[in-house]
């Protein structure tokens, strides 16, 4: 931000940009500084959603992002500012500058990528972290000396960023920019002519440091220089720039490289002390110490490769006079694989129902590693012989899903454990577990323990009476396995089977309505139906068939009757006895007052003829007396 030293009045025009569109992303371009409440884009529009699928999918934004800057308003499909977003802070130098959000949509569940860049706006001026410089210059340094600066800073990117310097007055002084690797500009003073002391002890020189902003923003600083007598020379480095590297895991102590430097002066004035410049930032002078004495420089802090994979140092060599002069070390940190997977459940389904379809996201999954190259790079598996797949979506992004139809009655839930590792050696790994229930979908009827059921009763029964039970079950779960028993529509006799027998809708009991009388109807069918719960509900039909037993409840009806002797033959299952005809008919004999019914038959136009008893008969008495019924 601005220092106090720098009184800065600018407006902006805040604007919206929508820069990219695709199948399952959307990216947005706004500068910071936006207001809260302010509109980012319509990404129902944008995306082509219909706003009742933001409602009824519970459309929310994901981000790691400790402090959430955007929303969603699912009424309007607006994205708005949340919070106001200072680019300096989100990315600092980093360019492009940008949040990578994701909307996440349930059933079904979806995923779409928002990208929001956030541009610069010229709120910052450059400013010196030392309020002057100081330096003492021998008159005998020649022209061309250098001497190093503490290159100004400024917060913005682009344009807004550093452009130049200027040096006042200019006249013994010139000014040339180093470009760092980070983008920086180091500022070098170069001498002009020689110096002389006798004409001018000291000079104050002020410079200026302007960014490319518009309007253009500035910051200053003062030098003060004081003029010693002749030193001849200057110390020399053996190299202008020094390269190393160093893993991330290295302990403080670790020497890092070793710099020299040689002075051609005799006597004290030939030796040489070092010094890391004290016009670099402190956080990064103070990661490192140097050995003053032999240029060796050490490790003084831990060097973490995920926050800074690159440093310069500035070093400066002095003799015990007044001249100077700088290399560069340049310090590159090697990657270890020192961080594991980081796995973040961004959406999943605890219950899915049965007989979904195969790819039926289960569950979304962001999966983020900070190492980089193949130490970042993650894999992820599922446990074995389930029936369940993990897909990636992108780098850090993957999806669970059914790899085939699923069957609540096979199995109700899954336990599935999820493991990312990533590929460096040795690898490191996370897990998680998720519990997926399967839903019941009524997709089985009901199922009678047996088609057909047939009972006996008694005729002249008592309404009321329990003649037995039917039972079906259904393979599903609550209410669709819950059974209801109908009794289906028909007639007996012409009248309706309900005025016969009932069956309770919950248990199944099949009770008698009426009394049963044997000499009216000796047996009868009818079906009942099981129904389950389910909407639409399932059903079957079992057949049930009820056989009337007689009943010895009517007296025999005598015509004639007559006494005859029974004469036993060889064969026991026969008698033989003789008697007169009775006029000539064919007559059926039943008398139901035995347990064993007796049927015989006269012949024709007989007066003597055969008695003889059917083969059921297994008694035999002295004497029968005969009746004729009608």
């Amino acid at each position: 931000m601005p220092g106090p030293d720098a009184m800065i009045r600018h407006s902006v025009l805040f604007f919206t940009l929508l820069i990219h569109t695709a199948e399952g992303q959307v990216s947005y371009s706004i500068p910071e500084e936006m207001s809260k409440g302010s509109k980012v884009g319509n990404i129902a529009q944008d995306l082509g959603l219909d706003l009742q699928r933001l409602k009824s999918g519970k459309a929310r934004i994901f981000t790691r992002d400790s402090t959430e800057y955007i929303e969603l308003n699912r009424n309007t499909g607006l994205l708005l500012i949340r919070e106001k977003m200072d680019r300096e802070s989100l990315c600092a130098k980093t360019t492009p500058c940008a949040l990578h959000l994701q909307m996440i949509l349930d059933n079904p569940m979806e995923l779409y990528t928002i990208t929001i860049e956030i541009t610069d706006i010229n709120d910052n001026a450059p400013s010196f972290e030392k309020r002057d410089f100081r330096f003492e210059i021998s008159e005998s340094a020649a022209a061309g000396a250098g001497f190093m600066l503490g290159g100004a800073f400024d917060a913005d990117v682009g344009t807004n960023d550093l452009q130049n310097y200027s040096l006042k007055p200019s006249d013994q002084f010139r000014l040339e920019l180093h470009n760092q690797a980070d983008g920086s500009k180091n500022v070098e003073m170069i001498l002009q002519r020689p110096l002389d002391r006798e004409t001018q002890r000291s000079l104050t020189l002020l410079l200026e440091a302007f960014d490319g902003g518009d309007p253009v923003l500035s910051g200053t600083v003062q030098i003060h220089i004081t003029v010693l007598d002749i030193n001849d020379n200057a110390p020399v480095f053996t190299q202008k720039i020094y390269k190393t590297t160093i893993t991330e895991n290295a302990p403080k102590g670790t020497v890092l490289t070793m710099v020299s430097a040689s002075d051609a002066d005799e006597g004290s004035n030939s030796v040489v002390t070092y010094h890391i410049s004290d016009t670099m930032n402190k956080n990064m002078a103070d990661m490192f110490l140097i050995n003053a004495k032999d240029g060796e420089l050490i490790l003084n802090g831990q060097v973490d490769y995920e926050k800074v994979s690159h440093y310069e140092l500035n070093i400066q060599a002095k003799d015990q006079g007044s001249l100077s002069n700088a290399c560069k070390v340049i310090i590159d940190v090697l990657d270890i694989n020192d961080n594991s997977p980081s796995i973040q459940i961004l959406s999943s389904s605890h219950s899915i129902p049965e007989g979904s379809k195969s790819g039926t996201v289960v569950a979304m999954l962001n999966v983020d590693d900070l190492d980089s190259g193949v130490n970042g790079q993650v894999q992820c598996v599922i446990n074995e012989n389930i029936p369940f797949a993990i897909t990636s979506q992108s780098s850090s992004f993957f999806s669970l899903q059914t790899e085939q139809e699923l069957d609540r009655e096979r199995d109700s839930e899954y336990n599935i454990s999820v493991i990312c590792a990533d590929d460096g050696v040795p690898s490191l790994s996370s897990s998680i577990s998720l519990r997926v229930q399967i839903s019941d979908v009524n997709d089985n009827a009901p199922v009678f323990e047996k088609s057909h059921y047939e009972a006996c009763v008694l005729e002249n029964n008592t309404p009321g009476l329990s003649i037995f039970t039917v039972k079906a079950s259904d393979a599903d779960w609550n209410q669709n396995a819950r059974v209801s028993y109908i009794l289906e529509d028909s007639t007996v006799n012409g009248v309706s089977v309900s005025s016969y027998v009932s069956v309770h809708p919950d248990s199944g009991l099949i009770t008698a309505v009426r009394s049963f009388d044997y000499e009216q109807l000796k047996d009868f069918h009818f079906l009942v139906k099981a129904q389950d719960g389910g909407s639409p509900p399932l059903s079957s039909n079992a057949t049930v068939k009820i056989i009337n037993q007689d009943e010895n409840d009517n007296a025999p009806q005598v015509l004639f009757g007559y006494n005859y002797e029974v004469y036993m033959t060889t064969d026991s299952r026969k008698s033989d006895c003789k008697f007169s005809t009775l006029g000539g008919k064919n007559v059926l004999v039943v008398d139901p007052s035995f347990s064993e019914t007796m049927s015989h038959t006269i012949k024709k136009n007989s007066s003597i003829d055969d008695l003889q008893s059917t083969e059921s008969v297994r008694k035999f008495w002295n004497n029968y007396s005969l009746f004729i019924f009608n």
